[in-house]
């Protein structure tokens, strides 16, 4: 989809944020508009047309989790990215469960943002297509050794490597190497696309 075809609306309450990544977007063609608050981008999101909205996890007026459960409370299918601070992937996770389609881990870089937002584009799409399918996923569950299962949940629980080695009582690069196996064969590119087909196949992440 073309970058002019929507527009990017950036919630964060730090000014030098907003303005950091707004320069970023629009120095590569994106149409941008910043906001300073949850609140002041629901006063506007009813009226949005074609928006895919960016938006920090925590915020003094209203989490991005909160954010998004507002936007669903009110119909507004606005593909939505959330980004987290380390240690929030837990928070991450539930932004996915309220609706998110992504979320980003700060710090970040430039192009990590950029295919992100053109993902959550493609969702604007009539065509687009849904979460992961729930068979294949379940399908693919079941080819994970027990403890690949186990590395699975940990994972998309928000669990850092060294404190899965802790609860399984093997070394953090035991953990890594599971961990990669558990990518390959869900055939995961990212975490939060393991979180999706996780949420898809209905486990508790």
């Amino acid at each position: 989809m073309p970058t002019d075809d929507f527009t990017v609306h950036i919630v964060d309450d730090e000014e030098t944020v907003r303005k950091s990544l707004a320069f970023l977007l629009t120095m590569n063609d994106f149409a941008v508009r910043a906001h300073e608050s949850a609140t002041a981008f629901l006063r506007v999101a009813p009226q949005l047309k074609s928006a895919v909205l960016v938006t920090d996890l925590r915020m003094p007026d209203m989490s991005g989790v909160e954010l998004i459960r507002q936007l669903n409370d009110l119909k507004l299918k606005i593909p939505s990215i959330v980004m987290t601070g380390h240690g929030d992937v837990p928070m991450a996770v539930e932004a996915m469960k309220a609706g998110a389609i992504d979320f980003i881990e700060k710090p970040f870089e430039d192009q990590v943002i950029m295919d992100a937002i053109r993902n959550a584009a493609v969702r604007l799409q009539p065509e687009a297509d849904g979460p992961d399918d729930p068979g294949l996923v379940r399908e693919r569950l079941a080819g994970l050794s027990d403890r690949e299962r186990q590395v699975f949940e940990a994972v998309v629980a928000g669990l850092p490597n060294k404190s899965i080695a802790y609860d399984l009582d093997i070394s953090p690069r035991t953990v890594e190497v599971h961990r990669a196996n558990v990518m390959a064969k869900m055939k995961a590119k990212s975490l939060p696309q393991l979180v999706r087909m996780a949420l898809s196949a209905g486990m508790r992440a």
